[in-house]
């Protein structure tokens, strides 16, 4: 019984040895079954980069098959070195493809050696995979077998130029490295640029193998000139020169602007502690990486390896490319593993005998597999979200820098959806505002914003271009020194400009050159004077010169500081003796209009009152001239709404007629641009003007355009006339306006219209970082007393009134009336509707009439006569007679009425008939009169019809 136990353990003993025999062996033949899939890398000598690199290579093909030890792949590493060169880099790549026969290649390092590879990839069908190689240029060869494991420098320019355009800076000029890196983009930096309105002046471009003192002579060339802001495009081993030097020699103090790009902020941790130093207050971008749990576990654990694997390097610092070496792997052994193909092999049958070396090697017969694999292929890496479209790895974020002490300190965030940002996930619209970054620290230790720019003290004195003219010299006038030589300018626009020179916060030496011929005797026009700012003759042009829109295309002007706008002047004449000036103040539509009413509210009137009062009737002659008492309701009605248009009409005719009689001195000869045009008048403009090309577009012809150069040239034009070979109008600025009306406000006035300008202002070449602060010094002297005191100096004060103060014409047109003859009509038309309406509804049964020998016709015309009758129903005549309507029982006419009688309707009306219907000579002959009365004194008496009886109508 106790033998029992024992056999039991020893049986569980053989079951577990059993168990592990088969779960070895299992093992060992699925080792055995894997398939190896060679596969090279390329990187340069043995430096701390490469061995970073092919660390987290490794790294990553480890902890990729520890996951996955059931994949039926092996990713084989072939390791070549490029010798740090594009010729060595493609030599590695054809010795892998021609002799190894690899799958893929991951590597080279540089865009330049990518270059080269990736023509032999293409060639051969072999994918590449770069994870440093980051210039633009590579995407132009278009080649589907070169995938970009790492950021297109191009996707960081939106970032940048967010950052130039939150602090307004208007120029920039880039320092790159002079290879493929460096100008691959450019390209992108400058449209962008371009796109915010933000100029390159210059391209520093510094060869990759420059010597101290070349990088020291380009870092003085860049002290010569204005601009404070540069964007440094380079990688460490260049870089950390340039910064070095440029602390050397002054340029990292308060009012530079630094801002480096993803190749240095990416290998920022690779710098020695002195380059950092020199480099306080510099701006950069880079790729940002989320921290997440797996990347923390990872740099620990690449730690550990790395230092047990290379303990010389101990201060070796992860950075993003060895992140993008592990994700670039494990991108490539996934994609491997889903090709699901053991064909692995080259296809040499297109391979000539006698093939050179760079044409001996045949076709990866799994190429475009893997090429389709690689394009779908999604994970999760340490760097993010990792996938590819069109071969190149997308990124979602940059991170902005501030590099500050020992090293960098975050600032904000860029995305192409969101612009910059404080945090990530924030939920804002797309912003370009400094306000969303954290406070920087400028170089110098400064937290002022640097504005960008400086006059330097070693830079020419500035060439500030005036006009030479003969008149208006209040404005601007070049003077001769007749001792010296010498020209010096003055006037009002000289003393302005060195007002606002003055209200800089810095100092600007400058001189003035006068624009003139060659042969010094004369000058060009304006526009010629400010093409000189563009041809880089002048650095800018002061003077009486008009902001216009074609000169903004060579110049950018300031703000103006003279009033804006052209207008017409024109001789005022005294209207006195004009016998027709009472009709001056109506125009004619409403003379027209007001004499159509009158008529049309007599007619009216004569319809509404006709019938029922007998001051409305009688022969046409005394209808027409008739103007009594009105009777009817619609009739009043009609008469208090005219009342009310003709009080108002008669009171203004007075106001305008009053104003006509005692301001005559408000009224020009000429009030209007196109009866000048009609007349063929000639007007004058001022001689170099732009205002000939607004006569010459409203129609002008240019025969009868004449130019003047002074006021006294101008009146004299004025005086003579168009006949004599004068002007009958002249059109210019405002502010010439002014200066001649104030000698000659008596004789002169303005006019409409006036053309918009924007008045004088001072020019300056486009993208001058001295417009702003220009412009903002004239805020400041025209609003203070300093331009009060310069006007009060150059235009002599007077006491004419204001010539901006516009004339127009005094008549009053229909315009400011037809309200008023809009309601009168209303009243009247809806009056006449309301009576006729009554009228036909009371002798409605001459329209039911059935008689078939009754036409349409017939019925109106005894409407008619019924309308042009008396209505003896009315209260009118029952006021006259005394009797009522129910005891009327005849009517007759008078003597001198050749009128019929007024039957209101067939069953209310009298009719001139006896007994049998027969006309009665009592009362129908007009000349019987039984008691020797008069006829119209006669109340006839007659038997009342009726209502079934047909009374006849007497014509």
């Amino acid at each position: 019984m106790r033998r029992r136990p024992t056999n039991l353990v020893s049986f569980s003993f053989f079951l577990s040895l059993l168990f592990t025999f088969i779960l070895f062996t299992h093992t060992a033949i699925s080792q055995n079954t894997t398939i190896p899939v060679n596969v090279g890398v390329i990187l340069n000598e043995n430096g701390e980069f490469e061995k970073m690199s092919l660390s987290c290579i490794n790294m990553a093909l480890s902890d990729f098959y520890a996951t996955n030890s059931h994949y039926k792949t092996r990713l084989i590493l072939n390791t070549r070195h490029s010798k740090s060169d594009a010729i060595g880099a493609a030599a590695a790549a054809l010795d892998l493809i021609k002799n190894v026969k690899v799958q893929a290649i991951i590597g080279p390092e540089t865009s330049t050696q990518t270059d080269f590879v990736i023509d032999l990839g293409n060639k051969s069908q072999v994918p590449i995979l770069s994870f440093s190689a980051s210039s633009p240029s590579l995407t132009s060869l278009r080649s589907p077998y070169f995938f970009r494991a790492t950021q297109n420098d191009s996707s960081q320019v939106g970032a940048i130029t967010s950052i130039i355009q939150a602090f307004g800076w208007r120029e920039v000029v880039p320092i790159y490295v002079d290879n493929e890196f460096g100008e691959g983009v450019i390209p992108y930096l400058t449209d962008a640029l371009q796109a915010i309105n933000t100029r390159v002046p210059y391209k520093s471009v510094i060869s990759p193998i420059a010597t101290d003192d070349q990088i020291v002579e380009e870092l003085y060339k860049l002290m010569t000139m204005q601009t404070r802001v540069f964007i440094v495009h380079m990688l460490p081993s260049l870089g950390s020169r340039l910064f070095t030097k440029a602390k050397q020699v002054g340029m990292m103090n308060q009012g530079y602007v630094w801002i480096i790009t993803n190749g240095l902020t990416n290998l920022f941790t690779s710098l020695e502690s002195s380059v950092i130093e020199s480099m306080q207050g510099v701006l950069g971008v880079r790729p940002y990486v989320p921290k997440t749990k797996a990347l923390e576990g990872f740099r620990l654990r690449w730690k550990r390896k790395f230092q047990q694997e290379n303990p010389s390097l101990v201060d070796t610092e992860l950075n993003i490319f060895g992140l993008l070496a592990y994700d670039a792997t494990m991108a490539l052994a996934m994609a491997v593993e889903n090709t699901s193909t053991t064909n692995f092999g080259f296809d040499m049958t297109n391979v000539s005998t006698n093939a050179t070396d760079l044409e001996a090697f045949g076709v990866s017969k799994n190429g475009p597999k893997l090429l389709e694999s690689l394009s779908v292929t999604r994970f999760r890496g340490l760097t993010g979200n990792y996938t590819f479209v069109d071969g190149q790895m997308q990124s979602l974020a940059f991170q902005i820098l501030n590099v500050n002490g020992d090293g960098e300190t975050g600032i904000g965030f860029w995305t192409p959806e969101k612009g910059l940002m404080k945090k990530l996930n924030l939920t804002s619209t797309n912003s370009t505002s400094k306000s969303h970054l954290r406070p920087i620290i400028w170089p110098g230790d400064s937290t002022s914003v640097p504005k960008g720019w400086e006059i330097p003290t070693n830079e020419k004195i500035l060439r500030i271009g005036v006009p030479m003219k003969n008149g208006f010299s209040e404005f601007v006038k070049v003077i001769t020194d007749p001792t010296t030589n010498k020209t010096k300018p003055t006037g009002y626009c000289i003393d302005v400009f060195k007002a606002v020179m003055g209200a800089l916060p810095y100092a600007i030496n400058y001189d003035f050159i006068p624009f003139e011929l060659s042969d010094g005797t004369g000058f060009g026009s304006y526009n010629d004077m400010i093409y000189q700012v563009k041809l880089g003759k002048f650095d800018a042009v002061v003077g009486d010169t008009t902001i216009v829109a074609n000169r903004s295309q060579f110049v950018d002007f300031t703000l103006p500081y003279t009033e804006s706008g052209v207008s017409m002047i024109v001789p005022i004449t005294n209207n006195n003796k004009n016998a027709w000036v009472f009709l001056k103040p109506l125009t004619w539509d409403l003379w027209m209009t007001s004499a159509c009413f009158f008529l049309f509210i007599g007619l009216v009137i004569w319809v509404l009152e006709h019938r029922i009062n007998e001051d409305f009737r009688g022969p046409p002659e005394h209808q027409v001239g008739t103007r009594e008492r009105v009777i009817s309701n619609l009739g009043r009605f009609v008469v208090i709404v005219w009342c009310f248009v003709v009080l108002i009409l008669t009171q203004s005719y007075t106001a305008s007629l009053t104003s006509l009689l005692t301001v005559q001195r408000l009224q020009p000869t000429i009030s209007d641009v196109t009866e000048l045009i009609k007349r063929g008048e000639n007007v004058g403009f001022q001689q170099g003007s732009f205002v000939a090309g607004i006569l010459k577009d409203q129609g002008f012809n240019e025969k009868n355009l004449l130019v003047y150069d002074s006021p006294e040239e101008w009146d004299a034009l004025f005086q003579k006339g168009t006949t004599n070979g004068g002007i009958a109008a002249a059109f210019d600025e405002v502010a010439y306006l002014k200066l001649f009306m104030g000698r000659h406000c008596s004789k002169y006035t303005m006019v409409e219209p006036t053309f918009k300008t924007a008045g004088f202002g001072f020019a300056f070449p486009l993208g001058s970082p001295l417009v702003p602060d220009v412009s903002r010094a004239i805020l400041n002297v025209t609003e203070g007393q300093k331009m009060n005191e310069i006007e009060d100096a150059w235009f002599k004060k007077s006491n004419c009134p204001d010539p901006s103060t516009l004339v127009s014409s005094h008549s009053l047109g229909l315009n400011s009336f037809w309200g008023l003859f809009l309601i009168a009509g209303i009243t009247s038309i809806l009056a006449l509707i309301i009576f006729m309406a009554i009228f036909v509804y009371e002798h409605r049964e001459v329209l039911k009439k059935s008689d078939p020998r009754s036409s349409l016709w017939s019925k109106i015309r005894t409407l008619l006569r019924i309308f042009v009758s008396r209505d003896f129903s009315a209260h009118t005549f029952k006021e006259k007679t005394g009797i009522p309507v129910h005891s009327l029982r005849a009517t007759t006419r008078s003597p001198h009425n050749h009128y019929p009688a007024s039957p209101s309707s067939y069953s209310r009306h009298t009719c001139f008939c006896g007994e049998q219907g027969t006309p009665s000579t009592e009362y129908g002959d007009p000349n019987h009169n039984p008691n020797g009365q008069a006829p119209q004194d006669i109340v006839p008496t007659v038997e009342l019809a009726s209502p079934n009886q047909e009374i006849p109508i007497s014509p």
